[in-house]
């Protein structure tokens, strides 16, 4: 169990890495964007410059990663690859081949993403981009053996992501549509029950069926305010009636969703990650959220 290292801008790479061990943690997944250049809440940390990565960082990393006793489960870039600026889109593409390539070189296999989305375009009109895009984006990262898995979060907040939201990859239904587009062992999930919550679905089922297909794991909570919901309907702005909280304060069953992923034998990495406004007003709240989220998630993890 590990967390995501967003949480911890501002943090160098080894003072990250100390949290992380100093929590009790084995695991960070760690956030890898194009440094300085964040375009919204939690994108733009980079705790590993890939851009600048070269065999001596490299190995600085892995030894210092070594002496904490800590691993990293994956190299994090959650872009929108298929956004409708084409120059954007672009450059997106050419950030995830860098991520993809550092994660080889680190020995890590594993880049945890997005698929993106034209929020202009409805889903078919994305699934035919989908094609477009992504094969020669899964083929490069199976030349270099590194597997990718794709967070169901829709990227619907509010009217910046409005109307399609930024992500594609986000339900049962999409995944076997594109999953059978590409079927490839290096193709699968970063699987994230708070999704699922806030847009009323199954997110227990889901796991026995594409248990095959979940390389990564997320625990984030989310908080439904049903008196709101029946105000402003499911047609509003999701932060309307939702919000990220810490694993325990919001609406996710965890003790049927650990179960769920030891009936299926997922012996893989799991992190917390931790979105909770109420705990980030300075850099001490912030550590007390990781405390917190940690201590909740003992109770099933170990």
């Amino acid at each position: 169990m590990g967390i995501i290292s967003a949480i911890l801008d501002g943090w160098t790479f080894e003072e990250m890495i100390d949290v992380v061990a100093d929590t009790g943690f084995s695991c960070v997944e760690v956030a890898c964007w194009p440094k300085g250049k964040a375009q919204r809440r939690y994108a733009g940390v980079s705790h590993i410059d890939v851009e600048e990565l070269d065999a001596k960082r490299g190995t600085e990393i892995l030894e210092y990663c070594k002496e904490k006793n800590v691993e990293i489960s994956a190299l994090a870039f959650y872009p929108n690859t298929m956004d409708t600026d084409i120059v954007k889109r672009k450059e997106n593409i050419a950030h995830l081949k860098k991520v993809i390539d550092a994660s080889e070189m680190l020995g890590i296999g594993m880049v945890t993403t997005f698929i993106g989305r034209d929020q202009t375009k409805n889903v078919e009109e994305n699934i035919v981009l989908f094609k477009e895009i992504w094969p020669d984006i899964i083929g490069y990262a199976e030349s270099k053996k590194v597997k990718i898995a794709i967070e169901n979060c829709p990227m619907l907040f509010d009217n910046n992501q409005w109307p399609g939201g930024q992500n594609l990859m986000t339900t049962p239904v999409i995944w076997r549509q594109l999953f059978e587009i590409i079927d490839s062992k290096y193709f699968g999930l970063n699987y994230d029950p708070s999704h699922f919550v806030w847009q009323q679905m199954d997110y227990i089922k889901p796991i026995y069926e594409f248990k095959d297909k979940i390389f990564h794991v997320h625990y984030k909570d989310i908080k439904v305010d049903e008196e709101h919901l029946k105000e402003c309907g499911i047609m509003a702005y999701p932060l309307e009636y939702m919000e990220p909280k810490l694993p325990g304060f919001g609406d996710v069953d965890w003790g049927a969703y650990v179960k769920a992923l030891e009936d299926i034998g997922y012996d893989g990495y799991t992190c917390i990650e931790v979105e909770d406004r109420a705990f980030e007003e300075n850099n001490e709240r912030i550590l007390e959220s990781i405390r917190l989220s940690k201590q909740y998630m003992n109770q099933f993890v170990r």
